[in-house]
This record gives C-alpha cells, structure tokens and sequence, in this order.
C-alpha cells in the first residue's frame, strides 16, 4: 500500500477546505486534499449554497417576467416547471467545479477522491480510491467536512414524496403544493423558490417567529411578503408523524392538525460530517449534532488536528467557512495573517433577500443602550423604483451621543451586495465609524447605495428634532 508524505492534509474541498488548502499551499507548504464525492466544491457547491441561490435567480427572473406589464407586448405570463429551473442551476455547478478544479492543478495540490479514515493524528486512511485504498501522513490537519441534513429516523426520506435540502435538487416535477417542515434560512428560501413558481406552500415553523435571530422589523416583512405570495406559515408547531402515500404526503402536528400535499420537504436541522472519520482514534468526539469542538484558533482536542466550516457549527455559512479555513491554515503554520471570524454579515435569499450585521433593536434594548434608527425605504428611491424592485429598506442603527454604527439591517433587492457598504464602515476605528461618513460621502446618482445617504440623514432629523 502506497504511503504519501505532505505538510497538511485538508479532510473536504467545500469552502472551507479550500480555504485552508490553498492558504497552506501559497505559503510553500505541500498540500493534500481528500474528498468523499466525485468532483470538489463541496455540499457547498452541489447541494447547498450555488444550487440554490441559481435556482432562486432563475425564480426572481421568472416572478419579474410575468408580473411587469412591459413583457406583455413579448408574451403571456409563462409556467416554468421546477425541473426546468434546476437546469439552470446545473450548468452554475459544471462552471464552479471546473474553477475549482483548476484551482488545485494550477497550485499543484493532490486531490485524493475517495473517504477519510484517522489511523493516528499524523495519518490518515483514504478508502475507495481510484488505487484502492491510501495512506497519507502529515503533521497538520484540517478537517472540512461540512454538513448535511439532519434526517430524524422516524420519517421515511427514501419516500419518492419526501426530500430534504439535499435530495430536492432530485425532484423530478411540480408539485402543486409543498409543506416545508422548518422555518430557518434554508427552509425561508425554498418557501420563496417554490410560491415564486405558484406552488401552494405550507411552511412550519416551531419557532414563535421567523428567523428569530433577525431584527424583529425585518422578520416580520418577511413573513408578510411570503404570505403575499400565499405561503401559510404556522408557528409553534411540532410534528407528530409524516406519512407518505402514492398519491402525497400527510403531516400531523403535535397540535392535532393534519395538512396533506403532493410533496414534504425537511429543513430543520444539520449533522456535522463526522461519521466515519474515526475520530474515537486521534481521542476526539464530535457533540449530538455531529460538529467538533474548536477553540478560537480553530484548534481541536488533539494537537496538530484543525476544524473548520460547518463541521464546527456557527455560523454555518459558505462565506465565513472560507476565512476560517484560511485562518485554521495561518495558524497551524503560524502565519500572521490569522484572525478569529466572529463579524459575519447574515445574508439569507428569500425573495426579496435579507442581509443583516450588527446588534439588532431587541438586543440594543435589552443592553439599555441609548440608540436611534435611520432609515431609507426603497420605494422612495429611483434606482429602485427604475428597477422595478420597490420592495424593501435600509435601517440603520446607531448610538445617539456618539453616532456610531451599531446595526446595519437590510430587506429588499441586492440587499446582500448592499450590507457590505456600511460593514466596511462600521470596521473602521474611532470617528470614522460614525453616522457622519453616509452624511459627508456623495454616492452615485441614481443608485442603491444612496439609501446610506437617505436613512443616515433619517436618523439624524430624529436626534435634532429632539
């Protein structure tokens, strides 16, 4: 059996996978990455955040086509099935395998398809390769496993009726209505893919509100937009059963409500990829939901042995799990360039999206800090209104003596690209993180990021009409 000897191994090529393998390999470091699947890019990349996000591209396409009156001299409005969607979405894949792919063969970094098995701390077992099965050995290790679903066992997913986040990139028609089982971020975004394609949803939420963690103005005009486009959400519920049948499926509640659709889609919950790995061998243990314990250098338990990503739990986003394999990859080779990811703009595409940063009101109220809310709706701005995407606002949330940016929360077209103006203010030391910037800055005419200049200048009539 052949042995292979690196400086790091990298367990997973999504996000933060490649993060630490290429931030190891810029820094002269020979590197090693094993995947489980067939091509890289991770959960990241073929089940998680690039289908989705194309898929509800294609769906906002198809929502502003059959809802402007302009397209009506080219057609009648049109019904897209969900197959046809997704086709889009594919050849979004087949480009990002293909950079990634180029991004290991051009940095000369060994990519291993096959399972990671820990043999000892400094060696690692990879089954099922194209060779058989091979053994490589390094001082450094990083595990990027990512996640999955959470699949509770007493619910039947290899019923053709039921998916989770994961197999719903299967789905094979239309279904006519949809009962989604978890109102978190996944779930939130594909009540809006499938009410934009005019399936009838039900969207369970056993939480009091949707996305909780969200400024509660925020969340509440999600909730209004979805049932706009007549998703039913129902709060405090839990389930009791789910049943599938030929002709659809059958949710009982907990509550003694039954709902019945042609299809049910689980999105409550992740499992850390740690099953397998044979972490028991190196002294590990991942917790109940399968994630592995890091300190603040992403170090686990065992010395020399890194995580990253999703596997480690919060925050679960493609884009901090870049950076903090990158920085995993700084410390371990004890670069300067490490830091610690704990500033993350929320960015959750729902239609209209939802990008937020910063305290929220319920937080500043609680901490008794004396604050003031600007804000700018986008109604009232042209870029906006010449787009056609009125919907939404900016508010921005700010100290009242020293005017400093507390919270930046934003719901409505581009809302993700937008929070990234104010974050770069609010990074900035002393008086340059200050309500003042948007006031003295001239943005361009017309444009989206005016809103700073017109809620920044909201919030600041609100202290000098005091």
């Amino acid at each position: 059996m052949a042995v292979y000897d690196y400086d790091v191994i990298v367990i997973g090529s999504g996000p933060a996978g490649e993060g630490a393998a290429m931030n190891s390999v810029k820094k002269g470091r020979r590197v090693a990455v094993i995947e489980e699947q067939d091509l890289v890019g991770g959960n990241c990349t073929h089940k998680g955040t690039i289908p989705s996000k194309a898929l509800r591209h294609s769906v906002k396409q198809i929502i502003e086509f059959n809802t402007n009156p302009m397209f009506r001299d080219i057609g009648e409005p049109r019904w897209f099935s969900f197959p046809h969607v997704l086709n889009r979405a594919e050849k979004v894949i087949a480009s990002q395998v293909m950079l990634r792919t180029n991004f290991y063969a051009r940095n000369r970094v060994d990519v291993f398809f096959g399972r990671a098995e820990f043999v000892d701390k400094g060696t690692i077992m990879v089954r099922g390769t194209a060779k058989g099965d091979e053994t490589l050995r390094a001082k450094s290790i990083v595990i990027a496993t990512g996640s999955r679903p959470y699949t509770p066992e007493d619910v039947d997913f290899n019923h053709p009726r039921i998916y989770n986040s994961d197999t719903i990139l299967k789905l094979g028609h239309t279904p006519r209505t949809l009962i989604i089982y978890g109102a978190g971020v996944i779930g939130s975004e594909y009540a809006s893919i499938f009410a934009g394609l005019g399936v009838k949803v039900d969207l369970i939420d056993t939480r009091d509100r949707l996305l909780s963690f969200l400024d509660k103005e925020i969340s509440d005009a999600l909730s209004y937009h979805l049932r706009n486009h007549a998703v039913k959400i129902r709060h405090n519920e839990e389930y009791e059963t789910v049943t599938g049948d030929h002709g659809g499926v059958t949710l009982t509640l907990k509550s003694g409500k039954r709902i019945r659709a042609d299809a049910f889609l689980w999105c409550n919950g992740r499992t850390g990829n740690t099953d397998g790995l044979g972490l028991e061998n190196i002294g590990l243990k991942a917790n109940s939901r399968g994630q592995i314990e890091v300190d603040e250098h992403y170090r686990t338990a065992c010395e020399g042995v890194y995580a990253a990503g999703d596997v480690i739990g919060w925050p679960s986003l493609a884009s901090a799990a870049l950076d903090q394999g990158r920085a995993a990859a700084a410390d371990l080779l004890s670069g300067e360039d490490f830091r610690y990811i704990n500033e993350v703009p929320t960015g959750i595409y729902t239609i209209p999206e939802i990008s937020s940063l910063g305290k929220t009101e319920e937080e500043l109220t609680a901490e008794c800090v004396p604050y003031e809310a600007g804000q700018a709706f986008f109604k009232d701005t042209a870029r906006a209104q010449i787009s056609g995407q009125p919907v939404g606002m900016l508010k921005l949330l700010f100290h009242r003596e020293t005017l400093e940016i507390l919270g930046i929360h934003c719901f409505g077209d581009q809302a993700s690209e937008i929070v990234h103006i104010g974050q770069a203010i609010m990074t900035q030391k002393g008086e340059a993180n200050t309500l003042k910037y948007f006031i003295n800055t001239t943005f361009n005419y017309p444009t989206m990021a005016e809103a700073y200049r017109v809620a920044a200048i909201s919030g600041l009539n609100r202290i000098e009409n005091l």
